[in-house]
């Protein structure tokens, strides 16, 4: 029912923030090879729509992200929303993004919270969310 802990670690052109990264590595290691396969898309990337990330077909990992826009090119993609912010989507368009694409992700998953930290400090942490 919660996440702790979970740095918002990419803005992609202001369009996503996205998160999904294990801030411990050991749970990272974990998950590197589970994979879930793709659901058909049967809405669209609206802004505030919650999608997996993807690296092509069936290839959606712990990775997900939230439109801070429009997206509908997304739909096309494959890119299926599974949720949606239905408050606080404020506090969503306050997450730092400052750093766009910097943070590198097998540096996240090998050393975790300790890199985010050290390089990237201004990057915003989810400390709780709940289902509704």
């Amino acid at each position: 029912r919660a996440c702790v802990c979970v740095r918002a670690y990419t803005s992609l052109t202001e369009t996503r923030i996205q998160f999904g990264l294990s801030a411990d590595p050991a749970s990272s290691i974990r998950w590197t090879q589970s994979r879930i396969k793709d659901d058909p898309v049967i809405q669209s990337n609206r802004r505030g729509t919650i999608t997996f990330a993807t690296s092509g077909k069936d290839s959606r990992t712990t990775q997900v992200f939230v439109n801070l826009k429009d997206n509908l090119f997304l739909d096309r993609m494959g890119f299926s929303p599974f949720g949606e912010v239905v408050s606080g989507m404020d506090v969503v368009d306050r997450i730092f993004a400052g750093y766009g694409e910097q943070p590198r992700q097998d540096l996240i998953q090998q050393q975790g919270e300790s890199y985010l930290a050290k390089e990237f400090p201004n990057l915003s942490k989810i400390l709780a969310s709940t289902l509704a």
